[in-house]
């Protein structure tokens, strides 16, 4: 089979407060929408020729005439607002309640089981910001050893260690343990290691961060796996799934996650790409930068030619993302948005796909374009994308 599908998740980038924003904190969140405003217009012509003006109104990118692409809007209907709760919706899975999240710290039974079983004492045990976390115990963590423990507004265990204290794969092997003893009621979302190097007043994380997340239930990648379909992932993709049914090349930036995608359209035979670019959220958006998240965008924009320019016609490319993360708002957290919904290829025609009602249904359309049957939740809107 020659036919190919990418879906490209733009991490974060949302495009406007979902119907139910305000039970999660969110009233007012619209990443794109609150951005184009703060920086007095966007400027991301190959993104608006696609479509993306045509979804929301955006400052300095009016609606066109003939977008070269459909466009269309994703509302959540999964609760919570994470990563993985977005790509698992994408791929057909909908959760009727959210992650646990623990804004106090985690019960003082599951530090110490913790504790106990990987052979080191615990530090921290609170909710904030990586980079201040590693500020405030780093020094500690040096002279004692002890992992360093914290999470934030995400369901997250995440254990920070120096790589020069703790080497990586025993990082790695604590992080399995936690994973093992994060069971219901305390499923977290993910358990992540969140490797630092430096010293006292110059610390800073490395690219070898690892996640660990819960194994979902059956999703729109172990469909395509039954019938031989290939899947790769680009970004942590492999870890929002547990590994199953996908795996990914590891990027440490937008920019290798760009050449890695491009790679993958110019070579792959056949097959599914699933892409995660992870700086909007983690290097922008968490950090409420403005600059950084509108130039990553801009980036982003850019490189979007060339992979049309090396697509085949039995390709159908999808760009969207998994949750907002509106740098403009005082939090530094997720934010409860609808996300937007871009199709490109030489077979799409420039037409609305509509408000969509969830993820699944772009997952939905994937099973159709391939022939699979899915089981999952959504419905397809492939023969919108194709009409003639």
């Amino acid at each position: 089979m020659s036919k190919r599908a990418i879906i490209l998740v733009l991490d974060g980038v949302g495009i406007g407060a979902a119907p139910d924003a305000d039970a999660y904190g969110d009233a007012g969140s619209d990443t794109l929408g609150n951005i184009s405003r703060a920086v007095g217009g966007l400027q991301l012509p190959n993104l608006q020729r696609a479509g993306l003006g045509n979804i929301a109104p955006l400052a300095g990118m009016p609606s066109v005439r003939k977008p070269i692409g459909a466009w269309g809007l994703m509302v959540p209907h999964s609760a919570g607002k994470d990563s993985t709760t977005g790509h698992w919706e994408i791929a057909g899975i909908q959760l009727e309640r959210p992650f646990p999240t623990y804004p106090h710290g985690f019960p003082a039974a599951l530090v110490r089981a913790f504790a106990e079983r990987t052979g080191r004492g615990v530090i921290g045990n609170v909710t904030g910001s990586g980079t201040a976390i590693i500020d405030r115990f780093g020094a500690e963590h040096e002279r004692t050893g002890a992992w360093i423990l914290y999470t934030s507004a995400d369901s997250v265990f995440q254990v920070a260690a120096h790589e020069e204290v703790v080497p990586l794969s025993e990082l790695y092997a604590g992080c399995q343990i936690a994973r093992e003893i994060l069971v219901a009621p305390h499923d977290v979302s993910r358990v992540i290691a969140r490797p630092f190097v430096g010293h006292e007043g110059g610390y800073s994380r490395t690219k070898n961060r690892r996640d660990f997340s819960i194994a979902p239930p059956p999703t729109l990648l172990d469909a395509l796996a039954s019938r031989g379909i290939a899947r790769e992932g680009v970004g942590k993709v492999d870890d929002l799934f547990a590994g199953r049914g996908i795996e990914s090349r590891h990027t440490a930036s937008n920019a290798d996650g760009i050449v890695a995608i491009r790679s993958w359209i110019e070579h792959a035979e056949s097959g599914l790409l699933f892409a995660n670019l992870v700086d909007f959220d983690q290097q922008f958006g968490h950090r409420n930068d403005v600059p950084g998240f509108y130039q990553a965008l801009r980036d982003f924009d850019a490189a979007l030619p060339s992979f049309l320019s090396a697509m085949r016609e039995d390709d159908l490319l999808f760009i969207t993302a998994d949750h907002g993360n509106d740098p403009t708002t005082p939090s530094t957290d997720h934010a409860r948005e609808c996300v937007p919904l871009l199709g490109l290829g030489q077979r799409v025609v420039g037409v609305t796909i509509g408000r969509r009602e969830t993820f699944s249904d772009l997952g939905a359309t994937v099973a159709e374009w391939f022939a699979v049957p899915f089981s999952g939740a959504g419905t397809s809107f492939l023969e919108t994308l194709l009409a003639a």
